[in-house]
């Protein structure tokens, strides 16, 4: 039974509380590391929030003392470099970062340089000199209250220049010592936020599935979450229920495990230049882009590698959505296509022009999307694919 089986390697992953309720036992794990935290927060969501309130009641019951750091946007590699500084000279036993993916990957990478206390710059992939990191990192908890970057479960910390460039510091020792992930920390989200952010996991779970570095392991995780999101996803857009918040976190965190073991694919190749040079979200560059990326993979797939392993598991999606197992295999993958055709109706999905992107932009994003996520898709597409797959979505 063994032989069947490709050699993988799993990477640390944290500690992992899932459920209802479950932010009530971020004190207790806190103090388990000392007393004095940072806080890595939104603006105001979280903060002003009833849970905000009933967190910082119970961290003061603990004689726990903190310092709020507030993100707002996604976080720049001189935002963290000045809360690094700003919070260098005090002893912190640990960093937590409570919101979407901005405060987890602002906390992460504060919480890998506040001991060190060089510049992010010096780490950051593609931008500067790309030393090793050292470390020690600071512990980190993470602490999602959306459903879609799966951060609380990588090793990255994503940071951006507007008009500049978005890329990653990165490492082993900045995945977080505990995820503390609590579904009912989405009840608050607006239905345009879960949308984005849903398709983001969605997007993460699919390419993984696809991934040249696919393992079994990580095919059974993206199996369960996609099926999850598939369940939830629309149901959540149109009305909050608690069974749809509970398999839409489960989702994201499925999510960010597998892209953290697997890689990721056209779509996220695609998005981290578009993420750099305009201000569009990233759930909405992934949401309104996954339904032609997946329809120019499979064709260029079928035209040019028909044995490969992610045909079949295209088509296995697509059976799984249609709830028929005969359904031939060209057939299935028409059916995966449709589907996500209908979402980009459903959740009323943005285009790119919308944004501002037009025709003229196309090459220059192409020509910065052959990032390390690009390596990982199932085949290569050449700049006419990933020209058209834009120009599908203008």
């Amino acid at each position: 039974m063994s032989d069947s089986f490709s050699p993988f390697s799993i990477a640390r992953l944290p500690r992992i509380e899932f459920g209802s309720g479950t932010l009530d036992r971020l004190p207790d794990i806190a103090a388990g590391f000392g007393r004095h935290l940072v806080l890595v927060t939104g603006v105001r969501s979280f903060a002003e929030s009833e849970s905000g309130a009933r967190l910082f009641a119970s961290l003061r019951a603990r004689s726990l003392s903190w310092e709020q750091v507030r993100v707002s946007g996604e976080p720049s590699p001189e935002f963290v470099d000045a809360s690094v500084a700003a919070l260098r000279g005090t002893r912190f036993d640990a960093v937590v970062g409570i919101g979407g993916g901005s405060a987890l990957d602002a906390a992460k990478a504060i919480a890998g340089l506040l001991q060190p206390g060089n510049s992010v710059l010096d780490h950051l992939e593609g931008v500067g000199p790309e030393r090793p990191y050292a470390g020690p990192a600071t512990p980190f908890i993470a602490v999602p209250s959306t459903a879609g970057t799966g951060s609380e479960a990588t090793k990255n910390a994503v940071l951006s220049v507007p008009g500049g460039y978005k890329k990653s510091f990165r490492d082993d020792r900045l995945v977080a010592e505990w995820a503390i992930v609590d579904p009912d920390l989405l009840a608050t989200c607006p239905p345009a936020l879960i949308a984005a952010d849903g398709l983001d996991a969605f997007t993460q779970l699919l390419e993984s599935f696809v991934s040249t570095r696919a393992s079994p392991l990580t095919d059974s995780l993206a199996r369960s979450g996609i099926m999850a999101a598939r369940a939830a996803l629309s149901t959540l857009h149109r009305q909050q229920s608690a069974a749809a918040r509970a398999q839409m976190a489960y989702a994201s965190l499925a999510s960010g495990i597998c892209l953290a073991q697997a890689g990721l694919g056209a779509v996220h190749g695609l998005a981290s230049p578009l993420g750099a040079f305009f201000p569009i979200p990233h759930g909405v560059v992934c949401g309104t882009l996954m339904a032609s990326a997946t329809e120019s993979n499979i064709a260029a797939l079928e035209a040019r590698d028909p044995g490969n392993p992610a045909l079949p598991k295209y088509a296995e999606i697509g059976r799984r959505f249609a709830m028929q197992k005969g359904l031939d295999g060209p057939d299935a993958r028409r059916f995966l296509v449709a589907c996500l055709r209908r979402w980009e109706e459903e959740l009323k999905l943005p285009r790119l022009s919308a944004y501002g992107i037009g025709a003229g932009d196309l090459a220059r994003i192409v020509a910065a999307s052959r990032g390390s996520s690009m390596k990982t898709n199932p085949i290569e597409l050449d700049d006419t694919e990933l020209t058209q797959i834009l120009a599908s979505r203008l």
